[in-house]
């Protein structure tokens, strides 16, 4: 009986915690959808073309009556999703026009782009199928368009998340014409070839409790101080991998993830107004 009543329990305690991550998730995507829904800032798809190619690119322009740095923003191995989106609104509410171009554009299925895949399977497979050289090039391509949009200041910096987190560490080794460039768990290049190409500031924004990632920190740095590179991370206490889009997520604002989204806003913004 009292076997019996234990496996009720355990039974009906992983249904409520079941319960509260997806009602958390929910949220999350609520909150994402009214940020997107509800902006009263310009949001625009654009396309740039080069060598026969297309890549579509979602754009936001900040209510100021300057003119602005611009963020290039590079999405996770999910694709363009609208959480990647609902991040270039949150740039552009800060002062800043964000554009985050779509990777995947013309590897969906009939030349289509991220929202065309059948689920995130699917579209985390393409990613990873992606050509190293393309991917650069659509990130060149749509750097040039947005540094002479007439808002731009013609300054820009690049920041990424996840595999976009990588690509932008590869997109600094690459590129002469970046500001700074924000990398949020995502790894190095370790070819010191590669890295002595970087000319700009790196930051980097790592969760404690993400091995994977936050164990390349120490090897990436010693690289770069031996090259005399500005490398800057910053490990957040507590926090998983993701932490950016899962702190949106969590049911407390005691939740770890949840500080560390916070804290890399604040620093994020603060490193950016120095630009």
């Amino acid at each position: 009986m009292i076997t019996k009543n234990i496996r009720i329990i355990s039974i009906v305690l992983t249904i409520l915690l079941f319960v509260i991550l997806f009602s958390a998730v929910l949220m999350g995507q609520e909150a994402v959808q009214t940020r997107l829904n509800e902006s009263p800032r310009h949001h625009e798809w654009v396309k740039t073309e080069y060598d026969g190619r297309t890549v579509h690119s979602f754009i936001v322009y900040p209510e100021i009556k300057d003119k602005a740095l611009v963020v290039l923003v590079i999405h996770e191995n999910r694709g363009l999703t609208d959480w990647v989106r609902s991040v270039a609104d949150q740039l552009a509410e800060n002062g800043y026009i964000a554009i985050a171009p779509d990777l995947l554009s013309g590897m969906a299925p009939d030349g289509g782009k991220t929202s065309d895949f059948k689920d995130r399977n699917a579209a985390r497979d393409a990613i990873y199928a992606l050509d190293p050289q393309q991917v650069t090039d659509d990130l060149r391509a749509v750097s040039a368009y947005a540094k002479q949009l007439e808002a731009s200041t013609g300054k820009l910096a690049v920041a990424g998340f996840c595999w976009g987190g990588s690509q932008t560490f590869r997109y600094a080794t690459n590129a002469k014409d970046i500001e700074a460039a924000f990398v949020f768990y995502g790894t190095a290049p370790q070819d010191m070839q590669d890295l002595k190409k970087i000319e700009c500031p790196v930051y980097g924004f790592y969760g404690e409790n993400d091995a994977r990632v936050t164990s390349t920190i120490e090897k990436t740095g010693q690289l770069l101080q031996e090259l005399d590179k500005t490398y800057q991370p910053v490990v957040y206490d507590g926090a998983g991998h993701g932490f950016m889009r899962s702190g949106m997520q969590a049911d407390s604002k005691e939740n770890a993830n949840f500080r560390a989204m916070q804290m890399a806003w604040d620093l994020w913004l603060e490193l950016l107004s120095d630009l």
